[in-house]
């Protein structure tokens, strides 16, 4: 993924920021007033539903991956819980409800770049409600059993890794380490 835009210019005063080594980095700072501009993180959270042998999945309508399939997820909201994201993207993209059951794992940047988030919260989730229709970014929203699922057409990492430990676990092998 490219860098994005840096800023240019102090947020506090107006000069333009340059790059300077603070804390052990390179970061964009202001001669004139002593900001530094720390990049936050994107941090996303995805959640896995299953409904019985099969696991709710949406085609993405928009980049990045677009056509692609994913496990509902998006952003999270400044001040907003990581549960509460999970819950609202589900609603958004699905028109499901759920209630978080458990963290799975949490994932730093995708090595292959495909993830515009660099931090990805991976939440379980159960359906309680709600009826599955696509909606928001989402082009389709379906449930998928094991040999369904379109394994070639993964658009992002973190489902990858989650499709992958599910499968193992419904053939009755041990899953794969979420360790990278």
């Amino acid at each position: 993924m490219a860098e994005p835009t840096l800023m240019n210019f102090c947020p506090r005063c107006g000069h333009p920021l340059k790059d300077v080594v603070k804390y052990g980095k390179i970061r964009r700072a202001c001669d004139a007033c002593g900001f530094i501009h720390f990049r936050d993180p994107k941090v996303a959270a995805v959640v896995f539903v299953t409904e019985g042998d099969r696991v709710l999945m949406v085609q993405r309508a928009y980049n990045p991956q677009q056509g692609k399939w994913a496990l509902p997820a998006g952003y999270i909201d400044y001040g907003e819980d990581p549960r509460e994201a999970g819950v609202r993207e589900v609603r958004e993209e699905t028109g499901l409800d759920v209630v978080i059951k458990r963290l799975i794992d949490v994932l730093g940047p995708d090595p292959r770049g495909e993830n515009p988030a660099s931090i990805v919260i991976l939440l379980e989730g159960e359906w309680i409600g709600g009826v599955l229709a696509a909606a928001d970014d989402a082009k389709r929203a379906e449930f998928f059993a094991p040999n369904e699922i379109p394994l070639d057409e993964i658009a992002f990492e973190s489902t990858r890794r989650l499709i992958e430990d599910w499968l193992e676990s419904q053939s009755g092998s041990e899953p794969r380490s979420s360790q990278p």
